[in-house]
């Protein structure tokens, strides 16, 4: 793949894309685009007030980029409608016919990377170089999920204790889907449910939040060249109201939604409603261990990409730093450095580091929690405050000798705050990586590999690195325990769950 220059990126051309190739005030329904009209008042007029007309900003700036209007539930009926349609011929596909369309999409992605890296900068704040990385994932999953696919046999052998039998297994799409993403990482998220779902042959709905619309709106024009049949993908841009009408429809067989625990536990209620198969994806307070034989530089460079990245907008982030006491002062000081050191700015511009927060929600949202440590005296070793800029820009933050009993140890943030407590013995570490209701991932780091593993075994998360920043892989399954979620993405779990499987017996 060609990466692009940062350079030959700019504000102004992806201003021009927006304007140009995203189909805005529509939705992608039966593979085409549908015009939402416009609120019509009493008198009959159309009219662009807040019933659905919908303002995307550049966080970088606070500044609209462009509006376009949201679905409602109407346009809900007519995706179902379509997707129903589609599911007999889709379901009954081939595998290699599939692929096909997975990989024909990562190419049509290939060839407009620069575009979606843009998109993505421009509608999320996000530095260049992390949105590279977000495309690039992207592609990387529908390319596993067409080899994945590829390689899974029709009908499997299952081993019995009975004489005179043969007992088969194979695997059927689970139905129509529903597919609802978050804004934190517009096409990856999409990537992870939408992927696994064609691979399986369902027919889908996808909700992307309405926050991010710019990157994920283009997916509607790439399914329009590649010829998609009409049905299997319908793009829905709404709020609330769109999302409740897809959970709760009694033609949708799965609900799959990432984030926030309130919202998911809402979702979870509206799915129960006909006992459909259901995904969540939700919150997390990860935890990161330094052991006392850790390389103290090299844990800092840890500490930051696992809170700072994204602004700390990341579900996994490794927001709570359980660190050796023997250790915790001299790694305090170098983190202080090298936090203070980060670059904070525009994400088109050439060394930025941590951009803006997504919206000013969010920054409401991390303000109140620096409010909530200033009421509990927490010692904050950096950060704390919201910068003077035009945009959603905040501090990188770090609090230090932070109790369990706080709200900012247990409650998730979703910005750039750390938060830290220290350990003397194994044990103590993982009771401190335990304390919390959500399970996601950790991050461990010790020169002592035996030890590292030994107390990956112990902690209660689904994902762990030892060692390592946080690359997620399509080959590694996705998902946590406790409060962060039902289910798996990635991975073989990916696609098993948009399969449910069969067994044919036989006579030998």
């Amino acid at each position: 793949m060609e990466m692009l220059n940062s350079t030959d990126l700019t504000r102004e051309t992806t201003i021009q894309t927006a304007q140009n190739e995203v189909v805005l005030n529509a939705a992608y329904i039966n593979g085409d685009w549908v015009v939402i009209k416009a609120a019509v008042t009493d008198s009959g007029n159309a009219s662009f007030d807040n019933t659905n007309n919908h303002a995307l900003y550049d966080p970088n700036s606070g500044e609209v980029i462009a509006t376009t209007r949201l679905c409602t539930s109407a346009h809900v009926e007519q995706a179902v409608e379509a997707a129903d349609e589609a599911f007999a011929s889709w379901s009954q596909t081939s595998v290699s016919e599939r692929a096909h369309y997975l990989n024909s999409i990562a190419d049509s992605m290939e060839q407009q990377f620069d575009k979606l890296v843009g998109l993505s900068v421009l509608n999320n704040g996000k530095p260049i170089e992390e949105a590279k990385i977000d495309v690039g994932d992207a592609i990387a999953c529908y390319r596993y999920y067409a080899n994945l696919i590829t390689d899974q046999a029709t009908w499997s052998k299952v081993s019995t204790l009975e004489s005179g039998i043969r007992l088969l297994k194979t695997y059927a799409p689970v139905g129509i889907c529903a597919l609802i993403t978050p804004w934190n990482f517009p096409m990856v998220t999409t990537s992870w449910k939408l992927a696994p779902a064609l691979a399986a042959g369902c027919t889908v709905l996808l909700k992307p939040s309405e926050v991010t619309l710019l990157p994920e709106l283009m997916l509607g024009n790439i399914l329009s060249e590649i010829g998609l049949p009409k049905g299997v993908v319908n793009i829905l841009p709404g709020a609330a109201e769109v999302g409740t009408a897809m959970t709760s429809h009694p033609l949708i067989d799965k609900v799959s939604f990432t984030g926030s625990n309130v919202v998911g536990e809402k979702v979870m209620v509206q799915a129960a409603k006909g006992i459909k198969d259901i995904s969540l994806e939700l919150g997390g307070k990860s935890a990161i261990v330094v052991c006392a034989d850790a390389d103290i530089d090299y844990a800092c460079d840890l500490i930051i990409g696992g809170i700072f990245t994204n602004a700390g907008q990341i579900c996994s982030a490794t927001s709570r730093l359980v660190v050796h006491q023997d250790i915790a002062t001299q790694l305090f000081d170098v983190l202080k450095v090298k936090t203070e050191s980060l670059q904070i700015g525009d994400g088109f511009a050439t060394g930025t580091q941590m951009g803006p927060l997504v919206s000013k929600q969010q920054l409401n949202q991390v303000k109140k929690f620096f409010d909530i440590a200033t009421a509990e005296n927490l010692d904050c070793l950096t950060g704390g405050e919201l910068l003077e800029a035009s945009g959603y820009f905040v501090t990188p933050t770090i609090y230090t000798d932070v109790p369990t009993t706080s709200q900012l140890w247990m409650e998730e943030v979703f910005g750039p705050v750390l938060v830290c407590a220290t350990f003397t013995d194994g044990a103590e570490a993982i009771r401190l990586a335990n304390d919390s209701k959500f399970a996601l991932a950790a991050t461990i780091v010790s020169t002592d590999e035996t030890a590292a593993l030994e107390m990956a075994l112990q902690i209660k998360a689904g994902h762990i690195w030892i060692n390592e920043q946080q690359i997620v892989l399509p080959e590694a399954g996705w998902g946590g325990f406790k409060q962060s979620g039902i289910g798996r993405e990635l991975g073989g779990d990916g696609l098993s769950a948009y399969q449910k499987s069969k067994h044919v017996l036989l006579t030998d």
